[in-house]
């Protein structure tokens, strides 16, 4: 679990109000089974800039966003759809929030990075390079 001095220099991320409520409950409802990731999206809805619904700007990640990122633990680029956990497959391409990697990149926007822990608790950079809205949002 990172320490809150590497939370705190940690990017500006926002939220929207719907998400960040959301999320929270999942989280909590899910600390037994996946301790890690549930802790660590906790931290990250604590610390963010919770926004009403319809003021968050596009390119932020959000729940259904398809994102372009960077792994620099691997070095290529990744795209993924963003999804809670029942509708996760990664051979798909889609990404639970609650594994270590999708509750990193939630709230962030094109050209943050953040350090984040993968399942062995090692620091990584993720680096976000382009984000889609949901689609239920891009009308």
């Amino acid at each position: 679990m990172p320490s809150s001095a590497g939370a705190a220099a940690r990017p500006d991320i926002i939220l929207s109000e719907t998400e960040a409520d959301r999320l929270s409950a999942l989280a909590t409802r899910l600390r037994g089974t996946a301790p890690q990731a549930a802790g660590l999206l906790l931290e990250e809805i604590d610390r963010a800039e919770i926004r009403a619904d319809l003021d968050m700007p596009p390119t932020v990640v959000r729940m259904e966003s398809i994102v372009q990122f960077v792994d620099e633990a691997h070095g290529s680029a990744r795209t993924v759809l963003l999804v809670y956990p029942r509708d996760a497959d990664i051979a798909a391409g889609k990404l639970s929030v609650l594994s270590p990697v999708g509750a990193g990149l939630i709230g962030l926007s094109p050209d943050q990075e953040i350090r984040w822990p993968d399942r062995d608790g090692r620091e990584r950079t993720l680096r976000i390079l382009k984000v889609r809205p949901p689609e239920r949002l891009a009308l």
